[in-house]
């Protein structure tokens, strides 16, 4: 046995001890998750769901922090920038990760250089509706309706790069039909012009529109998730209606500053899992027609890389405006 190859074990050896007794220490102060939009909304409500878990199973307070403002990139930004030490995390999703680094051209922090991914803790299906006044009930009868007047039927979305944007561009894509895009600042003003019929269609919030579904102020033909959500088993995904290989909306996941020791990620990672598979924040996120995940580190950094090249290619195949 060499002098070198003895070293190398030792260093080895001492690493590794290093990792456990951090993974042990931590955490020993209160943890911080950035939102990058203000209360009351669904990536809120997610991420307080986990921080009062992980206070729970972590024995620190867990204060959730909303940074709203320019589209996320506030909250996104105070992450990367913060010390790689665990007590900084951000609820990332579609828009900070994948959408905004794909259409704006300075973005003061880089998706995959300045974050460590942690866990996929959820994503959240939109909900395709329609005005109950436009003639269709399925997904075929209303691409037949588009294509027999292209550029006729008005969508609302919930602002210029939004994840709805986003998913009807797509469906336009992959369906060959031409819809006019009506943004609107927020979902408040989008819907209501939906139910007043000043716009035809919509791909939205599920939790949101449910209950304009559910009164008959609104017609739901399909749901843009990869499979069908619990809370709404009854309706079809927009692949099961027949666009073949569709799938869009939000999802959000942890992540923390990249450089932050692997055996912290870890110790975040297995506790959000954790918490994700318990049987009360399955149930809640169910009702709300989101559907759990729980992912590890490598799942989830493999999700932004296949999300941010869907993204990429939307923008280049629609031929959209985004500025």
């Amino acid at each position: 046995m060499t002098t070198q190859f003895c070293k190398s074990v030792v260093i080895l050896a001492a690493l590794a001890f290093s990792g456990v007794a951090l993974a042990q220490a931590y955490p020993a102060k209160p943890l911080r998750v950035l939102v990058p939009q203000a209360p009351g909304g669904g990536n809120d409500s997610i991420a307080r769901l986990i921080a009062q878990r992980l206070s729970q199973t972590l024995k620190q307070q867990v204060v959730v922090d909303n940074r709203a403002g320019a589209g996320g990139l506030i909250a996104a930004e105070t992450v990367a920038k913060a010390p790689p030490d665990g007590y900084t995390l951000l609820l990332g999703n579609v828009a900070t990760l994948t959408i905004i680094p794909n259409v704006q051209k300075k973005v003061p922090y880089d998706p995959f250089k300045d974050f460590e991914p942690v866990s996929l803790i959820a994503s959240a299906p939109l909900l395709v509706v329609v005005h109950p006044s436009l003639p269709v009930t399925t997904v075929k009868q209303l691409i037949a309706l588009a294509k027999a007047k292209p550029g006729q039927l008005n969508y609302a979305s919930n602002g210029v790069g939004s994840s709805t944007h986003l998913a009807t561009e797509l469906f336009k894509v992959m369906t060959g039909t031409d819809m006019t895009h009506v943004p609107y600042k927020g979902l408040s003003p989008a819907t209501t012009d939906l139910l007043s019929g000043q716009v035809q269609v919509m791909f939205s919030s599920a939790v949101a529109m449910l209950p304009h579904v559910k009164s008959g102020r609104m017609r739901a033909l399909a749901m843009t998730g990869a499979s069908r959500s619990k809370a709404i088993a009854d309706i079809p995904t927009v692949a099961e209606a027949g666009v073949r290989d569709y799938e869009a909306g939000s999802w959000y996941g942890i992540l923390v500053p990249a450089g932050t020791d692997r055996a912290i990620v870890d110790v975040l990672a297995r506790e959000i899992g954790a918490a994700t598979r318990s049987p009360e924040i399955q149930d809640r996120l169910n009702s709300e027609a989101v559907i759990p995940i729980g992912s590890t580190p490598a799942q989830f950094a493999a999700h932004i890389k296949k999300e941010y090249a869907r993204v990429a290619q939307v923008v280049k195949s629609s031929g959209a405006k985004f500025d």
